[in-house]
């Protein structure tokens, strides 16, 4: 049964939040730990980082987030939309403005990818119950790649190997 109290409602958008980064981080945490060669170090993030999903996906029922696969893929559309319209432009200039061209080019390649993400998402709503394509995800910028692999991503240059493919 959904939350109804403001006060519990955004405690649960807050839980959300903290848990949702934490399990990206202990992800992040992993990989360095096993470059570093410490097998129990990454085993131990991603335990945690599965257990930081199952709080998610729990805070996110009791907030009624979850509704059906129409539903979720508009909304969907109008997040990556308001990330490539709004939030990354508005980042890309506050880059610009340190003068932080690292930073600005990190937001510009998000902020390229969410475009690819936003059609992806809309092609999807168009062909609810057919078989999916392959689609294949660059490993430096996140575009999302339908069919085949490019032989180089078409936002960040990167070769063909960058690329791994969705199950």
């Amino acid at each position: 049964m959904p939350a109804t109290d403001a006060k519990v409602v955004e405690d649960l958008k807050n839980a959300f939040a903290g848990e949702s980064q934490a399990n990206r981080k202990y992800l992040a945490f992993a990989q360095k730990a096993d470059r570093e060669g410490h097998p129990f170090a990454a085993k131990a993030f991603r335990a945690a980082a599965e257990a930081e999903t199952i709080h998610a996906h729990s805070h996110l029922s009791l907030l009624d987030g979850v509704k059906s696969t129409a539903d979720n893929l508009r909304e969907a559309i109008g997040g990556e939309t308001f990330e490539f319209t709004k939030m990354y432009p508005e980042m890309i200039q506050h880059a610009k403005d340190a003068k932080d061209a690292h930073s600005e080019r990190d937001f510009h390649l998000a902020n390229e990818a969410e475009k690819v993400h936003a059609e992806l998402f809309k092609k999807a709503a168009e062909n609810m119950g057919k078989p999916a394509p392959a689609l294949f995800v660059c490993k430096v910028c996140g575009y999302v790649a339908e069919g085949a692999v490019p032989e180089t991503c078409p936002i960040c240059g990167g070769k063909h190997q960058v690329f791994f493919e969705v199950k």
